[in-house]
């Protein structure tokens, strides 16, 4: 918090306005082309992992994978997030790796019901 940070993460999805739209106020994620963005602030590129057609992502959560190393690389750890999984009718938590951001999830957690696109969190080590 507060300070400059080499590598920032993001979630994208296009169409997103016609969520908004819905005459019943029920998003049609059908129409989402999501996925999650990994920025690199210092180079100005990214990196993007897609997710499947329908899927609708929250914005990711970094954990670091020692958050005691100081010297470790800030990318050193896992993106997190809950992803939509239309198909079921429920969410998953997508855990990325970081350094290899669009490749195939370290993990992929079945949660029993929808967790809805917008569901923040924080990553805070012990003090």
């Amino acid at each position: 918090m507060t300070r400059r940070h080499r590598y920032g993460c993001s979630a994208a999805a296009t169409e997103r306005s016609l969520a908004c739209q819905a005459a019943d106020g029920t998003p049609p994620y059908r129409a989402f082309a999501s996925a999650l963005i990994k920025h690199d602030l210092l180079r100005g590129t990214s990196q993007v992992h897609r997710l499947p057609a329908g899927a609708a992502a929250s914005e990711a959560v970094f954990v670091p994978s020692d958050p005691y190393d100081g010297r470790a690389a800030e990318d050193n750890g896992y993106a997190i997030a809950y992803v939509h999984d239309l198909d079921r009718g429920a969410s998953d938590l997508v855990i990325l790796a970081a350094r290899d951001f669009t490749g195939e999830p370290v993990a992929r957690i079945h949660l029993p019901g929808r967790v809805p696109p917008g569901l923040h969190g924080s990553r805070v080590p012990d003090a």
